[in-house]
């Protein structure tokens, strides 16, 4: 079942949950890696798995002091095939403003509509992120403010903002730079992307180790 089998990694001596959607982004490297905890795909999976999963660790007082969402996104503007880190991330779904509100920016809660995220891996390029429910494809990305789209990190780090966890995105771009078609258009660059993520969380370690970056003051 989604979100049963997973643990909290220690990195570089720092209890780290790595989540993820999909098993299909879930290549041989990571498995050599980290055991992620798997949401399911789209922001309602990944808000409940997520929430629920930090819950019943809170309840055993092993909270991580830090949370990486990662997996595949689509751009028809960066790389492909390449990994980036998520310098801020959008909720492109919500849209209130015919009652006044901010487009991007849920009613009653005070959170802008880019929320800035950490990006501690030095050399790794960086792009701003928006999260929805809907795959991106072809004349869609102009409506889109941002470089890259997934269907989880937003809703991954309101559940982390619950418990005042930072959350690192780390996104390897497997389409977008044509119109998506078939499922294999989605998964042709997954093994290519499996191991640029594990490289990343190999840096990652070393910037931890290093003390370079402290999740405590993330």
């Amino acid at each position: 079942m989604v979100g049963d089998q997973f643990e909290v990694a220690g990195l570089s001596g720092v209890p780290v949950l790595f989540v993820m959607a999909a098993n299909a982004e879930y290549g041989v490297h990571l498995k050599a890696r980290i055991a992620p905890l798997m949401t399911g795909v789209g922001p309602i999976e990944s808000a409940l798995a997520t929430g629920i999963a930090l819950e019943g660790l809170k309840a055993r007082g092993r909270l991580p002091r830090l949370v990486v969402s990662l997996g595949s996104a689509g751009s028809r503007v960066l790389e492909q095939g390449a990994v980036y880190q998520a310098s801020s991330v959008a909720w492109r779904d919500i849209d209130a403003s015919p009652l006044g509100f901010t487009r991007g920016v849920t009613p009653f809660l005070d959170h802008p509509v880019h929320t800035a995220l950490p990006t501690p891996i030095p050399g790794l390029a960086t792009a701003r992120l928006s999260t929805g429910a809907n795959i991106v494809s072809g004349a869609a990305y102009a409506g889109i403010d941002a470089e890259m789209v997934d269907m989880e990190s937003f809703a991954v780090l309101r559940a982390c903002q619950r418990f005042e966890l930072p959350m690192i995105g780390l996104r390897g771009i497997s389409d977008g730079a044509a119109d998506l078609h078939h499922f294999d258009d989605w998964t042709q660059l997954l093994h290519v992307i499996d191991e640029k993520l594990a490289d990343a969380i190999d840096r990652l370690a070393a910037e931890i180790e290093s003390g370079a970056f402290d999740p405590r003051t993330a």
